[in-house]
Parts: structure tokens; C-alpha cells; sequence
């Protein structure tokens, strides 16, 4: 077969045999949607190197895309093995060409494609000669689901060596500072990403250069690294902010003094390399992340395994539950733990079925994929997304045993804060709970107590070192944990603390 791709007849372009593919500068894209632009074909290499030449075959949803040099197009055929690249909500798929090089000819479907070349080639090279800074601050708006320092880690690594990250809460917003090696990655990262959503429709990226000129990073934690650095300690959760133009930019207070859950006990001591990541640094690993969260636009609910929620869809049906014991109590602090209840009903005639309305279609989302499954009072639940949009409450005069209850105006929320912290200590159902508001004079017994008197066994127990607020409790098994999470939240501890009960990411 030839090595050189014509684009003289687009038409009657065979493009490749699907094969194992040797290395070559040219790569072919696949699954592209009919209305794609050729930008958004370029975009994808351009974080990689320069794009040096371009075939589109609209007719056929494909396209070839030629890269600077053979490195440049195997770094990108490496990553997007790992992150799936989508477009407009849609995957697509990359593979090395047959073809060593591209030719194209002079007509207008060519055309528009070396123009479109030109416009981004050359506002990418010029812009990056000039980035003002190494160091971003980027701004996550519209947080419904958790990010963590090693979730934007892994996206911005995308475009460079990602040296320090600090991660901090201001004026209820998520945002975080990130420094790369080199001004170049930085504008690269701040072109691609700004304005991107990490997740369909939330979490969006808001980016911009700092004034600052370098981070200065005192403890690796889940708040604050520097990758150059592994020996630092684990500190106490807070960033250092020894950098005089850093302590001028923040207020004392800023940055949020709560840990998340379990996070004094430092990030785990190794993480797995994802391939496409690679570090400078000998012996240092970057930390994973599940390949639809990096894939910027993926929804999340894909990685999760279920179908996407529509939008304005908020009530689930829960099925299997156990008659003789479900309340709509215990269902609202259950599901309370994955965002905001609005109402519970419990069915009149099928006792083991109930309605549960969350406050947004997210929430509902959050909700079915962490608890479908676990089981509650002895039966695994079953959840699913109900064709009612919102749960009727029974009219004046009628009444329903108690089956129905309005939790709109609750004061037990967890979500009606924005940028709450709480949407940063989202885990799946565990064994292993995380206690919080304990009072000094309530001591690591009196828990014990407490949550044996369930009937429930406890494994172990441990005081956060810094803090005797919070602990961590371990029970025999998941399911005795959301029965205690279900019993005790909220239970008064006397000096006007309730306990706040969540599950945790660690275990003791």
C-alpha cells in the first residue's frame, strides 16, 4: 500500500484497514459527527505538538490527521487509548495511519481545512510564546460532583509536568493553583480547558494566569502537593502559604480548615501510572483517574454504568425494601448522604416500593448509582428512575399513615450550600464511617457505645489526630454501617452537637 494519503478524490478515499498500526506521524480518526469543524479535529493533537496537515472525509465521518513528528502523534495515540476522546457528547477513535505522510490537493474542502490549520497553528504558537505565567488559577463552577487535586492533576498533565497543585475554597468556590514546568503547557492547558466542563453539564473550568510566579508547597496532602518534592510531610492539610505574594493574595481564613474525610492519614503512599502520563521526576507516580473524568465532556453517569438522568427528572423508584422496617425518615438520611431530599413517599398499597424526589436530576443520578444494590434491612435496594417528575403530597384531609413526608425545608440538608464541602466527601456506601461535630467531652467509649447499641459490631475506632471534632468508626460490614449512618446522624450528642455521620473514603 502506498504510504501517502491523497486527498485529490476524497471521495473514492478507501482510508485504512483496520490493523495493528506501526507508528506513523499520520493518525486516523474515526466515529467523527457529521457536522464536526476541522477545528475540533485539530484540537485534538494540537496539545501533543503541531498539526502539520489535515484530510477530512465528512462523507465517511472520518479524518487523518498528520503530527510535527512521530513522538508527538505516538504520545497522542497513547493517551486517548486511556481517555477516550469525545466530541459533542459523542466517542471517537484514533489509530496510527498506514499513510507515512498527507497530500492534499487545492480543492475547497482542502482549503478550508489548511485555513482552518493556519488560524489555530498560528494562535497557538503565538500565544504561547508569550504566557505571562507557569502558574494557573483555575475556577470550578457549577460543582456537583466532587474534584480532586489528583482529578485536575491527571487533566492538566495532559498538557505538560504539572511541578505543584494547591487546591483551597474561597468565597464558596472550588479553585485551585497549578503550576507546570514551562509557560508553554500552562497557555496550551488554559486553551483547551477554559471553559470545558469535567462533567456533562457541570463542573466547569474557569482559567486564568496568576500572578503569582511559583508555588510554595510545605506538606503533600489532598489539598496541596509539589510532585518535585515526594519526601514532604503530610502536615496537617493546609497548604503553606510562605510565598509573599501568595500571603498577600489570601485573607487569613480562606482557605477551608476542614479536611475531607479521612485525610489525615495523607494520600495513599503509591499510585498507578496511567500510561499516557508520564513524570520527569525518578521513582515519582502520578495519580490515576477514571478515564471518563479526565476525558473532559464524557458524562460522568458513563462512568458509572447507568443511563443519563434527563434533565427535570429528579424521583427515583427504590423497590425490595423491607416492609416491617423502612420509613421515610430512614430513606431521607439515607439518600440525604448523595444530595438535597425534597419528599418521600412510601407506596400505600405495595409497602416495599417508595418514591424518593431529589432536588435536581445530578442529585437523583448520585443517588441511584452509589446505592443501587446496597443492602438495606436485610434486602438489597433496587432503584430506578421513576416516570412521575414530582411527588404529590396527599390532599388536606386525607391522610396516609405518615407514608408521605415534605423534607423541603429541612435544616438537615447536606447540599443547600453552594461550593459546600460536602460535595468534596461523596463515597460509596462503606463499612467505614466518618463522624463529625463530636463535643470535647464525649470520648472515643461513649461512641462505641452509641453505636453498638444498634446491635452492630464495632471493628475500630480512631480520633483524627488534630482534630477530636471528627473520627472515623469502622462496623462489621457495609450494611451495618448505613444502618448506623441511618440511626445516628443527627443524634444528639448534648452541648448543642448533633452528630454528623458520612461514609468515609478510608478505612482505619
Amino acid at each position: 500500500m502506498s504510504t501517502t494519503a491523497n486527498g485529490n478524490d476524497s471521495k473514492k478515499f478507501k482510508g485504512d484497514v483496520r490493523g495493528p498500526g506501526l507508528p506513523s506521524r499520520v493518525i486516523h480518526i474515526r466515529k467523527l459527527p457529521s457536522d464536526i469543524t476541522e477545528a475540533e479535529v485539530i484540537s485534538l493533537g494540537l496539545p501533543f505538538g503541531d498539526v502539520t496537515n489535515l484530510l477530512m472525509l465528512k462523507a465517511k465521518n472520518q479524518a487523518f490527521l498528520e503530527m510535527n513528528s512521530e513522538e508527538a502523534a505516538q504520545n497522542m495515540v497513547g493517551y486517548y487509548a486511556t481517555v477516550m476522546p469525545v466530541i459533542r457528547h459523542q466517542p471517537v477513535y484514533l489509530q496510527f495511519s498506514n499513510h507515512k505522510e498527507l497530500k492534499t490537493d487545492n480543492s475547497p474542502n482542502q482549503e478550508r481545512a489548511q485555513a482552518a490549520l493556519r488560524a489555530l497553528s498560528s494562535s497557538h504558537v503565538d500565544t504561547l510564546m508569550a504566557a505571562p505565567s507557569t502558574v494557573l488559577r483555575v475556577v470550578v463552577e457549577n460543582l456537583l460532583y466532587p474534584v480532586t487535586l489528583d482529578a485536575l492533576c491527571q487533566i492538566f498533565s495532559k498538557f505538560g509536568t504539572v511541578l505543584r497543585i494547591i487546591i483551597f475554597t474561597k468565597n464558596n468556590q472550588f479553585q485551585a493553583l497549578l503550576q507546570f514546568s514551562d509557560g508553554t503547557s500552562a497557555q496550551a492547558a488554559k486553551l483547551t480547558l477554559d471553559g470545558q466542563n469535567i462533567y456533562n453539564g457541570c463542573c466547569t473550568l474557569r482559567i486564568s494566569f496568576s500572578k503569582l510566579t511559583s508555588l510554595n508547597v510545605k506538606y503533600n496532602n489532598e489539598k496541596s502537593r509539589d510532585f518535585t518534592r515526594p519526601d514532604l510531610p503530610s502536615g496537617d492539610n493546609q497548604p503553606a502559604l510562605e510565598h509573599p505574594a501568595m500571603a498577600a493574595a489570601f485573607a487569613p481564613g480562606i482557605i477551608s480548615a476542614a479536611p475531607y474525610a479521612g485525610a489525615t492519614h495523607g494520600f495513599p503512599p503509591a499510585f498507578a501510572i496511567q500510561p499516557a502520563v508520564s513524570s520527569p521526576y525518578p521513582g515519582l507516580t502520578v495519580p490515576a483517574l477514571p478515564g471518563a473524568l479526565a476525558s473532559l465532556a464524557l458524562p460522568a453517569t458513563a462512568r458509572l454504568g447507568f443511563p443519563t438522568i434527563p434533565a427535570g427528572h429528579s424521583v427515583l423508584l427504590v423497590s425490595n425494601l423491607n416492609p416491617e422496617r423502612v420509613t421515610p425518615h430512614c430513606l431521607f438520611i439515607l439518600f440525604g448522604v448523595y444530595g438535597d431530599v425534597m419528599r418521600v413517599k412510601i407506596l400505600f398499597n405495595k409497602k416495599e416500593n417508595a418514591l424518593v424526589q431529589m432536588c435536581d436530576s445530578t442529585q437523583a443520578q448520585l443517588a441511584m448509582s452509589h446505592l443501587n444494590g446496597q443492602r438495606l434491612h436485610g434486602k438489597p435496594l433496587r432503584i430506578t428512575l421513576s416516570k412521575h417528575t414530582s411527588v404529590q403530597l396527599p390532599r388536606e384531609g386525607h391522610e396516609d399513615q405518615g407514608l408521605t413526608k415534605d423534607y423541603s425545608n429541612s435544616p438537615l440538608h447536606r447540599f443547600k450550600k453552594p461550593g459546600s464541602k460536602n460535595y468534596s466527601n461523596i463515597f460509596p456506601p462503606s463499612a467505614t464511617l466518618h463522624l463529625s461535630n463530636i463535643p470535647p467531652s464525649v470520648v472515643e467509649d461513649d461512641l462505641k457505645m452509641l453505636f453498638s447499641s444498634s446491635g452492630a459490631i464495632v471493628k475500630a475506632f480512631k480520633f483524627f489526630q488534630k482534630d477530636h471534632k471528627m473520627a472515623l468508626i469502622q462496623m462489621g460490614s457495609v450494611e451495618e454501617a448505613i444502618d448506623c449512618l441511618i440511626s445516628f446522624h443527627n443524634h444528639d450528642l448534648g452541648e448543642t452537637h448533633h452528630l454528623r455521620v458520612s461514609f468515609s473514603k478510608s478505612s482505619i
